[in-house]
C-alpha cells in the first residue's frame, strides 16, 4: 500500500520533483498528500501545482514564535494524514516540540555529506574546501539536534576528481534523487526500528 507523504520544501524542489518522477514511473509505491513550504516564492510549488498536490504556505512572519508556526505545520501534517514527512531543501530547522514528539522517526531528512562529517549548510563545499576525496549523502530521522538523528542510509560518492564544490555538488545531488525515492519507497513495503542511534529495517511480512 503507497506510504502517504507531506513534503516540506523551501526552494528549487529538485528532489522534490525527482521523487515525483519515480511514482509516476512506478519506482517508487508513495502518494503526495501536500506540499508545505515557507517560501511563497520557491519553484517548488510550480511542480506541486502541476501535479495536483495542494500547497500551503507557512511563514514565520505571520506567527509571534516558532513553536506556533511549527504547530501550524503538525495541524496540517494531520490534516493531510501523512505517514512520513520528507524535508526536500526545506531550509529551517525544526524546533517544536509537539511537532517533533508527534512525528517522531516519521521525518526525514537527506543531508548531502557522509554524517557526522560536515553538517549543516554548504555541507559540499566544506567537503570540498577540507579536501575531501569522498563524500556523500545521508538520510536521517529528523530530531532536536542539527543534522545529527539516527542514520537510515549512507552513499559514499568520490569526489576526487571534482574540480569545484560546485561539481561535487551537481555529483551528489544525481545521486541524490535516487537514493531518497528508495527510502521513501521502502516504508511502504516494511518500518524502521529505531535503536539508540542504530537503525533497523524490518520488512513488512
Amino acid at each position: 500500500m503507497a506510504v502517504k507523504v507531506a513534503v516540506l520544501a523551501s526552494g528549487r524542489g529538485s528532489n522534490f520533483k525527482a521523487l515525483l518522477e519515480s511514482i509516476k514511473s512506478g519506482k517508487c509505491d508513495a502518494q503526495v498528500r501536500v506540499l508545505i513550504t515557507n517560501n511563497p516564492d520557491a519553484p517548488a510549488i510550480a511542480i506541486a501545482k502541476q501535479a495536483g498536490i495542494p500547497v500551503e504556505i507557512v511563514q514565520g512572519k505571520d506567527f509571534p514564535d516558532r513553536e506556533s508556526m511549527d504547530e501550524r505545520i503538525r495541524a496540517l501534517l494531520d490534516k493531510s494524514g501523512a505517514e512520513i514527512v520528507v524535508l526536500a531543501g526545506y531550509m529551517l530547522l525544526i524546533k517544536g516540540k509537539k511537532l517533533l514528539e508527534s512525528y517522531r522517526h516519521r521525518i526525514i531528512n537527506i543531508h548531502p555529506a557522509l554524517l557526522p562529517a560536515f553538517p549543516g549548510a554548504d555541507a559540499q563545499k566544506q567537503a570540498f574546501d577540507y579536501g575531501a576525496k569522498i563524500s556523500g549523502l545521508t538520510i536521517h530521522f529528523v530530531d532536536e539536534s542539527l543534522d545529527a538523528g539516527p542514520i537510515i542510509h549512507q552513499e559514499a560518492i568520490d569526489i576526487s576528481l571534482c574540480r569545484s564544490a560546485d561539481e561535487a555538488a551537481k555529483k551528489i545531488l544525481e545521486r541524490e534523487h535516487e537514493a531518497y525515492a528508495k527510502v521513501v519507497d521502502s516504508f511502504a513495503k516494511g518500518k524502521y526500528v529505531v535503536e539508540g542511534r542504530r537503525v533497523r529495517y524490518v520488512p513488512a511480512r
